[in-house]
């Protein structure tokens, strides 16, 4: 008795298994035909591997050579993408969380040529001269055609005190320039601010670290706690290479009270999200000019777009980098770490700026040369990198010389030379305007309300 129950138990299971089976295979057989195919490509890439192990005519290091495989595969997807040996991955974490011995700069290697995207202020670099858009050719007289990005990085980085010398190529100036600079310690202080006139603030945010919020945050409360009261502020966040995403929506928060920061969409629903303004303790009405160039990028776009649509800020500069693209990074088994973008994101107005950038609504390029061919068009962007994304998934120059506000020791701000940027003296005469202005106005209702 027990033994009948027991096979007609065993073939309801089989039936059951069998129906449940035959559902999972239905929807799931384009699945089992991508894994075969991933499955016959990595056959081929061993056999590949232990030829070459076997054969080659020199013995090989066959974890380099896995690496660099993994390092071709990840850079085919977009510039932003990067395998990061650990020495690397490591150094990244400095970046956003310490301090670390370097030059000051923001590279990138669009079609195997390292670029700079923007120098860091106040550093070696940027003293130096370094622009946005030179082409690193040589760093300590080794050419760095074919050298892997992180070993770019590791060459230029170092005790503080120690020369590196750079060759750049630049449009416009026919020999190659040579610089030789004393790496220093670049630190995590990110925020500057002073006052420009009686109740007109300045604040410079160079990039955006975890704890930029915190230094804006303090630099407010010096800048509102003065006898007197602010009547307008100057957010430059030019040459901002970016940084973190948290720290971009939280800064563009402290200006806001409510509506959309910023939209990012992957194409996973964890990757998708959707961050609001909260309303603030401190009530912060003041008007804003915000500036940026083309090398603001990134989290610097993301605060721009989040202020411009939001009207909350009036934007002046020219057209920002145009990096719309969200990136994590991965730790792996080895120390080693994988960055890879996960999704876009999309200004509160719904834009995408990949490829495109933020367009200022008051265009004002930066007066440093008489010639009028001079424009920020000559300085590379985002569309210039090889394998960007498209600004939607579905859809398929000459140099310009140095922007400068200062070339002091990093953290210190000149007056002098700040008030002799055309750009920001040109945000100081709108803010000023919009106090007299609003005066006139308010005088002129007052006026006709008495008659």
């Amino acid at each position: 008795m027990f033994k009948g129950r027991k096979n007609i138990r065993i073939c309801l299971l089989m039936i059951l298994s069998i129906i449940v089976l035959t559902t999972w295979t239905d929807s799931h057989r384009a699945l089992f035909a991508k894994s075969e195919e991933t499955y016959e490509g990595l056959k081929v890439f061993s056999d590949v591997i232990e030829e070459i192990e076997n054969n080659y005519v020199d013995q090989v290091d066959s974890k380099e050579l896995v690496r660099n495989a993994i390092q071709g595969m990840v850079h085919s997807l977009d510039p932003h993408s990067q395998y990061l040996p650990p020495k690397s991955y490591k150094a990244l974490k400095a970046d956003t969380k310490g301090e670390f011995g370097g030059i000051g700069i923001v590279i990138t290697m669009p079609k195997g040529i390292l670029t700079v995207i923007s120098p860091i202020e106040g550093t070696p670099a940027d003293r130096a001269g370094v622009q946005s858009g030179d082409i690193i050719i040589k760093i300590d007289g080794e050419y760095t055609k074919d050298m892997k990005l992180w070993d770019a990085v590791d060459k230029m980085r170092g005790k503080k005190g120690t020369p590196v010398i750079i060759t750049i190529t630049r449009k416009g100036v026919g020999e190659p320039i040579e610089f030789t600079l004393v790496r220093d310690i670049i630190p995590v202080i990110s925020v500057k601010s002073t006052t420009l006139k009686p109740g007109f603030a300045y604040i410079r945010i160079t990039n955006f670290q975890d704890k930029t919020t915190k230094e804006l945050e303090n630099a407010l409360n010096e800048l509102e706690g003065k006898e007197t009261q602010i009547k307008g502020l100057i957010l430059d966040l030019r040459n901002n290479p970016g940084g973190l995403l948290n720290e971009s929506v939280s800064v563009s928060d402290l200006f806001l009270d409510k509506g959309t920061i910023l939209s990012i969409k992957g194409r996973h629903e964890k990757n998708t999200n959707h961050f609001t303004a909260n309303p603030n303790k401190v009530k912060r009405e003041y008007p804003i000019v915000l500036l940026i160039n083309s090398g603001s990028a990134s989290a610097s776009e993301i605060v721009a777009g989040a202020l411009q649509d939001n009207k909350r800020a009036l934007i002046l500069g020219t057209t920002s980098f145009g990096k719309g693209s969200v990136q994590t990074v991965k730790p792996l088994r080895d120390g080693a770490g994988l960055k890879y973008t996960i999704a876009r994101y999309y200004t509160p107005s719904g834009k995408s700026i990949q490829a495109k950038g933020i367009e200022p609504d008051i265009v004002v390029k930066q007066m440093i040369s008489i010639d009028e061919n001079d424009n920020d068009d000559k300085y590379m962007k985002e569309k210039d990198l090889k394998n960007h994304l498209q600004a939607e998934p579905e859809k398929d120059k000459k140099t310009n010389k140095k922007t400068e506000l200062e070339k002091t020791k990093y953290g210190s701000l000149n007056l002098d030379k700040l008030k002799a940027d055309n750009q920001i003296s040109r945000a100081l005469d709108i803010l000023v305007s919009y106090g007299v202005f609003t005066k006139l106005k308010n005088a002129y209702t007052s006026e006709n309300q008495k008659n």
